[in-house]
């Protein structure tokens, strides 16, 4: 879609969990920089990989907590620390969190406390990098319609009913509704944002 409007796009896979595949898939970023782009470098990096599931701290694995921290949290960090040395003066960091940091919701422990841990490391990405001109932002959505979590929001109308009711705005959020903020952080008039979590949810449990 984005090529049929006239513009270049590639898109790389990439398993956020398996930290040790990173260097490989920063010699395919660079080659594809390099050959489409004429390039070496880029401008911004979204970190919004992510997996749900609603699970209990009495039915929590170590299994399961392993692989939470790598997706939600060592990838994110290691991804970023690599992706940093590649990006132009004057670029962005963009981090997803949730509005579970904000509000408790059972089964959540550890996803929450991930995107907690996140949430402090923008701030220290935005002081560490502020030397180089770099923005660290991090966006806290509230219930969107995907396929996260197995279409939790989207495919249950009870509970998509009962979220609606408790957001001011009166709906659950759309993908559009968080892509546009994340645009809006990579234009210049965002250019003295830095160090923030926006919450993008609507107005939910205000």
């Amino acid at each position: 879609m984005i090529e049929d409007s006239g513009s270049k796009a590639v898109a790389l896979k990439l398993d956020v969990g398996d930290i040790k595949s990173f260097d490989t898939f920063f010699r395919q970023v660079t080659e594809v920089l390099q050959s489409k782009w004429q390039t070496s470098t880029f401008d911004f990096l979204i970190n919004n990989a992510g997996i749900g599931g609603t699970i209990s701290i009495a039915n929590m694995t170590e299994e399961i907590f392993d692989n939470f921290v790598n997706i939600h949290f060592k990838g994110v960090y290691f991804l970023t620390q690599k992706s940093l040395l590649m990006m132009n003066d004057g670029g962005g960091v963009i981090f997803l969190s949730s509005g579970t940091t904000r509000f408790c919701v059972p089964g959540y422990s550890v996803y929450s406390s991930l995107k907690s841990a996140v949430e402090n490391f923008t701030k220290y990405v935005a002081k560490e990098y502020g030397n180089r001109g770099i923005r660290s932002n991090i966006i806290a959505p509230g219930p969107i319609e995907t396929d996260f979590n197995g279409g939790a929001f989207r495919n249950n109308p009870q509970m998509k009913g009962y979220l609606s009711s408790q957001t001011a705005l009166g709906r659950v959020g759309s993908a559009d509704d968080i892509g546009s903020v994340v645009a809006f952080l990579c234009t210049d008039d965002a250019k003295w944002i830095n160090g923030q979590k926006i919450d993008v949810s609507g107005g939910i449990n205000l």
